[in-house]
């Protein structure tokens, strides 16, 4: 039988200049799907132009950033002081019906027209740094935003969840998958009844634990996958720049070692599975 196809997006390309420079080798090796932007950091505007030569053969998409530096715009709920809040700040604006929609959208409205004018393309499908997309009134916000910014526009979108007893068959972060799963009530049938594509099953949450074992880590995201199955990275060089930004540095060289290595390959031969385009499903 052929190898079944599964969808494994790399997350944070724009976040710096080791991280991207790391998922476009990936990218020309063929050993991602794809990838998602932060188009509101500091190196996207000199990187973007390097996505332009896999347009068409991999899927480019916006990682919709509202915890991490600042908005395109006027944002004063979600940046009381030109910085976007962290998550847990944001979660619980969002739980306390504090957080205005039309500024969220008008937000992500600004995400998805960067993306268009660098790249000169809409988002093959967008998601969330930290997944924020899922939470409720940010959900809905995204919603709206997209019919605004074109309409009948309809980019396949992240849904990261899965169902309880494989998240506990993978038995990596048990916890904080479960959590996400949580949050994500819903989004699938509200997306779907909006007539827009989600995958099925999805898999990759870690604890980033620069320690762990990332290759069995990996081999666990594999099992129990659906038609539509989805596995999120965050491949990366670190160096200071990053550590700067993000927290997430010694794990991102652990998994960009692991997805050029022949182990890799070894493992999805093993598997019988191959990476792919959402659309090739």
């Amino acid at each position: 039988m052929p190898p079944v196809p599964f969808i494994l997006i790399a997350d944070d390309f724009g976040l710096s200049h080791g991280v991207s420079d790391a998922i476009l080798d990936l990218l020309a090796k063929n050993r991602l799907s794809g990838t998602g932007s932060m188009v509101n950091q500091p190196v996207w505007d000199s990187r973007a132009d390097d996505l332009k030569p896999f347009q068409g053969h991999r899927d480019l998409g916006l990682h919709l950033t509202l915890t991490l530096g600042a908005p395109l715009g006027p944002a004063p709920t979600l940046a009381p002081e030109g910085r976007f809040l962290p998550l847990s700040r944001l979660m619980a604006k969002c739980f306390s019906n504090a957080l205005p929609r039309r500024e969220i959208r008008d937000e992500i409205i600004r995400q998805i027209t960067a993306f268009r004018d660098k790249t000169g393309r809409f988002p093959d499908f967008i998601d969330g740094h930290q997944h924020v997309h899922v939470l409720p009134v940010i959900r809905r916000a995204l919603f709206e935003a997209l019919e605004v910014v074109k309409p009948h526009y309809k980019p396949w979108l992240r849904v990261p969840s899965d169902h309880m007893g494989s998240i506990m068959a993978r038995g990596v972060s048990v916890g904080k998958a479960l959590f996400i799963a949580f949050l994500s009530l819903g989004l699938a049938r509200e997306a779907k009844r909006a007539g827009y594509r989600v995958n099925d099953t999805f898999s990759g949450v870690r604890s980033f634990d620069p320690e762990a074992d990332f290759a069995r880590e990996f081999q666990r995201f594999l099992l129990v996958q659906g038609r539509h199955h989805l596995v999120m990275c965050h491949p990366g060089v670190s160096d200071a720049s990053l550590a700067a930004l993000d927290p997430v540095t010694t794990a991102r060289d652990q998994e960009y070692e692991f997805f050029k290595s022949d182990v890799f390959e070894a493992m999805l031969q093993s598997f019988s599975l191959r990476v792919a385009r959402f659309d090739d499903l």
